[in-house]
């Protein structure tokens, strides 16, 4: 009986070729040559033909995806994907890598909303390689400044992204090179070369004057009077629509100082808010304690969609004669300011309460405040310099004869 000889497999391309054990012995005898397969329907002749179909297949597939990339590659390339070695990651790859480590975390280190996001920008990345390379994906070593920079064109020209909401996917991405570097995959993150700066925007808020005119406004229709009564809420607890939307008994503790203090953690970044309800909110909630809506969903306040709330915000507007877009997000500002840091609550306090991850964050509206502050000096400035002027009572000193 003639003695059993490795199987081995030869791939050739452009001339070029490699081999490569199977794992697999046979004799001459049960080797079809001009099959290139084993002889017979033997139990063991059927799994080795099964087993070199599947590595014909798995050959195949990946000619099919270096092919579709679009970048050079050779039978190197194929050997060391078959064998499972590559100094070579693509971009969408890791990517992916990223977005499941949020989705796994997802509950505990992250938010649905992140998770979103991350999507978001994954798909955003995918559609401008394949636009804009002409691939369906990139290999690391080719995501350089040139490649950032037109993803940031992209993005402002396709989708008309401001440029605050550009850096979110740029941040997104550079996590993603960062996550690459780290597993050793790329030695220097692009991001060194191409920065991306954030825009100061104008954060709208509302003076205290302009929130005890909208608190006393008298409304007959009760969902105009439903929305009003939420926004002021907001302006004097700090709560985004979506955790007032959330809010219900169990988020209302006693503090250590005996009063009701609102203790909740952010939807958007699930940082820990304590708020000590100041009486205007607690007036509201009280109001709304034996709402049938509030009863039936467990909510202290029967909040609608955020949709229909900025819509009757804009009747508000008018029915106040406030020259000022009214949002949620104003009345968060609102707190931030007027409510706040204008009276003197010190940034550090005020930062807890909003839930801010940074206390960077909670300055830019301390700069809003400086720049009130330096506006209303420089009106009285101008005030007791004009009443200075209009005063005739002059101090005559007459000297010694």
């Amino acid at each position: 009986m003639d003695e059993k000889c490795p199987v081995y497999i030869r791939c050739t391309l452009n001339g070029s070729r490699f081999e490569l054990s199977t794992g697999l012995f046979l004799t001459t005898e049960t080797w079809d040559d001009a099959a290139q397969q084993a002889k017979g329907r033997a139990e063991e002749a059927r799994i080795i033909n099964n087993r070199l179909d599947k590595l014909r297949t798995k050959i195949q597939d990946i000619h099919n995806q270096l092919e579709s990339c679009g970048e050079p590659f050779d039978f190197l390339t194929i050997k060391n994907k078959l064998i499972g070695f590559s100094d070579e990651k693509w971009l969408l790859e890791i990517f992916d890598i990223v977005v499941k480590n949020v989705e796994a975390r997802l509950g505990k280190d992250y938010s649905a909303g992140t998770l979103k996001h991350y999507r978001t920008s994954q798909k955003r990345i995918e559609e401008f390689v394949k636009n804009h390379e002409g691939k369906k994906d990139i290999l690391l070593s080719n995501v350089d400044f040139n490649f950032l920079s037109s993803f940031d064109v992209y993005l402002k020209r396709t989708f008309n992204t401001m440029p605050n909401t550009a850096l979110s996917y740029h941040k997104h991405l550079k996590r993603v090179l960062n996550t690459a570097i780290s597993m050793n995959y790329l030695s220097r993150n692009p991001y060194e070369s191409f920065k991306v700066v954030r825009n100061e925007t104008n954060r709208d808020f509302l003076t205290l004057q302009e929130v005890r005119q909208i608190q006393s406004k008298k409304i007959s229709v009760y969902r105009i009077e439903l929305v009003r009564d939420i926004f002021v809420f907001a302006c004097y607890t700090g709560l985004s629509y979506s955790d007032i939307a959330k809010l219900n008994s169990n988020h209302v503790q006693i503090g250590n100082d005996g009063n009701d203090w609102i203790i909740i953690d952010r939807t958007k970044t699930e940082s820990r808010c304590r708020i000590p309800i100041l009486p205007v909110a607690k007036e509201i909630l009280k109001k709304y304690e034996n709402n049938p809506v509030s009863q039936t969903t467990n909510r202290l306040l029967p909040i609608l969609s955020n949709q229909k709330m900025n819509t009757y915000l804009k009747e508000i507007e008018d029915i106040c004669s406030i020259n000022k877009k009214l949002t949620m997000h104003v009345a968060r500002h609102t707190f931030a300011t007027s409510i706040t840091l204008s009276n003197g609550v010190p940034i550090e306090t005020v930062s807890k309460m909003l839930g801010h991850t940074s206390l960077k964050t909670t300055q830019i509206y301390a700069k809003i405040v400086d720049s009130k502050i330096s506006n209303d000096m420089n009106q009285l400035k101008i005030k007791l310099s004009s009443e200075g002027s209009g005063n005739q009572n002059q101090i005559v000193v007459k000297g010694l004869a």
